[in-house]
């Protein structure tokens, strides 16, 4: 046990430390609150609320609801405000603005002080950036999620974002639904305030923290609308009281067991192929590094075992009711690392050993009986991406898993808008559709790996076909798509070789993909592609001199731990 330091925490320095002591606490004592309170532990809130971040509407709520455990655990709750992320609404990409997250993060952290912290996010770049910051700075902890969204209907079916949007918008574009349907449908998507409601980004980042042991046991997957989210936030609050006098810093949760138990966890919730990056990065903070080769090892060990959109047919709402987490990890019990410790002071073998609740083997599947005997997410390898580009198995066409055909490129996300629907592309569907310069350098790396289907051939009835680019796709999304290709296009990668008319083979089995092209004729191409228009100022300038590739996380050279 130690003694907590509170408003002691890093004096500002005018060269004389009890007058900065005696001018903070003046200071302190003009928000109104009394001398007794500010000699507790202070435990910081981390909070990012916006009007542009609709997955974080009731924000305040669980502010409240964390002050609230802090105060009966003996402590000073202290929120303050960071960057807030709100996927649909930041252009390019809250991709971006991820590492500047962090970086908003890691500082507040180390410049205020706080014995503890509780970090309360959810859309979906906001729990890494949380991670990230915090991982860096390493003072106790806690991962708050907002948790994800309840359910919408339509004509006596459910819907929840963003799966099912995309569903409609498919077939909208193939022209199987009007456009006064389309637009009806777009009110009932997203009904509640929470991250979406299938196994996307958010939800996945959600579990991940959860069993890296950052987020208290049960709350990963709590309705945004569920009283019991108030509850888990109140709890949080009380266990930063706890980690104030017995400290437990991310570096002790946070490390290459935990992070091989998160991994494995992912390829069972079949979950976003985002999360690879997000986990890269928040393992690199701390000098973590789980090759391609191992990821692949840990994929082909683990079964997917819950049935939720965007893989099978469930939502979030129903993996909470099914026993969530917790019940994923007592079935992978042999496959998983168990001396690894958690928030609570607690090991992973010690919550396992603990009793086990119902289980719904509809939405959570045995180990005897999965959706899948292999995991959802694999790394491929080859001639077209030398470091590594990922494919979530979970989500496409078996039938296209060996696949060769015929390039049809996109040059970048202007010539896909251009030309994707017109009515003259040659194209058909065993051809591969091909996208560069969306990577982390060209253009933030957005979620634009999910081309839409070309118009005519949507309209003709095909649902999926092979999609080739060094964007990210949303982990809502689905289909038969190489994502993350490395080196992308603009950092001189073989993808910006890649002219319409030239043969990629891509296999499952063999976890390869491969431009059909002499490698001369490559060197050849790649010599005459125009070098990346330089950003002269600001945080973006920053961003393009030190953004890595997705294979380091995306993160900044600068912010990865050094060796």
């Amino acid at each position: 046990m130690s003694e907590p330091l509170g408003l002691d925490n890093g004096l500002t320095n005018y060269g004389d430390k009890d007058f900065a002591r005696y001018l903070r606490r003046s200071m302190a004592h003009s928000m109104g609150v009394s001398g007794e309170l500010l000699s507790r532990p202070v435990i910081g809130i981390a909070q990012s609320p916006s009007d542009f971040n609709n997955c974080h509407r009731y924000m305040p709520q669980l502010v409240e609801a964390v002050s609230r455990g802090v105060l009966a655990a003996g402590g000073l709750p202290r929120a303050f405000p960071t960057v807030s992320l709100g996927e649909v609404f930041l252009n390019p990409t809250s991709m971006v603005y991820r590492n500047l997250m962090s970086m908003d993060i890691e500082e507040m952290i180390r410049a205020q002080p706080m014995d503890a912290v509780v970090l309360i996010g959810g859309c979906d770049k906001t729990v890494p950036a949380q991670l990230m910051g915090a991982a860096s700075a390493n003072l106790p902890a806690i991962q708050l999620v907002t948790g994800p969204m309840s359910t919408g209907r339509h004509k006596g079916e459910r819907l929840g974002a963003c799966t099912d949007c995309r569903r409609f918008w498919g077939k909208y574009r193939a022209g199987e639904i009007e456009k006064q349907e389309i637009d009806i449908v777009e009110t009932r998507l997203a009904t509640t305030a929470g991250t979406c409601a299938v196994m996307g980004t958010a939800s996945t980042m959600a579990c991940i923290a959860e069993t890296l042991g950052m987020s208290l046991p049960g709350t990963a997957a709590i309705p945004a609308v569920d009283a019991q989210r108030l509850v888990a936030a109140e709890a949080s609050g009380r266990a930063a009281v706890r980690m104030a006098f017995h400290p437990i810093r991310p570096s002790e949760i946070i490390t290459e067991a935990s992070v091989e138990n998160a991994f494995r966890v992912l390829m069972s919730l079949g979950g976003s192929t985002n999360a690879i990056i997000h986990l890269t990065a928040v393992a690199g903070r701390l000098g973590i590094h789980i090759d391609p080769k191992r990821l692949n090892e840990i994929s082909d060990e683990t079964p997917v075992l819950v049935d939720l959109k965007p893989v099978g047919q469930g939502y979030m709402e129903d993996f909470h009711a099914a026993g969530g987490v917790g019940a994923v990890l007592r079935e992978l019990r042999a496959l998983l690392n168990l001396d690894c410790l958690t928030v609570d002071g607690t090991t992973l073998r010690e919550r396992l050993d603990g009793p086990s609740g119902w289980v719904d083997r509809n939405v959570i599947r045995s180990v005897a009986e999965p959706v899948s005997p292999v995991g959802g997410l694999i790394s491929l390898s080859g001639s077209l991406a030398p470091q590594g580009a990922i494919f979530k198995r979970a989500a496409a066409t078996p039938a296209l898993f060996e696949k060769e055909g015929r390039a049809i490129v996109f040059d970048g996300l202007e010539d896909l808008s251009r030309r994707i629907d017109d009515p003259d592309l040659d194209v058909t569907a065993d051809d591969i559709l091909v996208l560069k310069n969306a990577g982390p350098l060209a253009a933030g790396m957005p979620e634009a790996g999910y081309l839409p289907i070309p118009a005519k051939l949507a309209r003709a009835g095909v649902k999926d076909m092979v999609r080739i680019s060094d964007a990210r796709m949303s982990g809502t999304a689905y289909g038969t798509i190489v994502l993350h290709v490395s080196p992308e296009a603009a950092a001189g990668g073989p993808l910006a070789a890649v002219q319409t008319g030239d043969r990629i083979r891509m296999s499952i089995d063999n976890k390869t993909i491969d431009l059909l092209v002499d490698p001369a004729e490559i060197e050849r191409r790649l010599a005459r592609v125009p070098k990346l228009a330089e950003v002269k100022r600001g945080y973006k300038a920053l961003y393009q001199r030190t953004v890595l590739q997705a294979p380091q996380g995306c993160d900044l050279d600068f912010l990865v731990a050094r060796e």
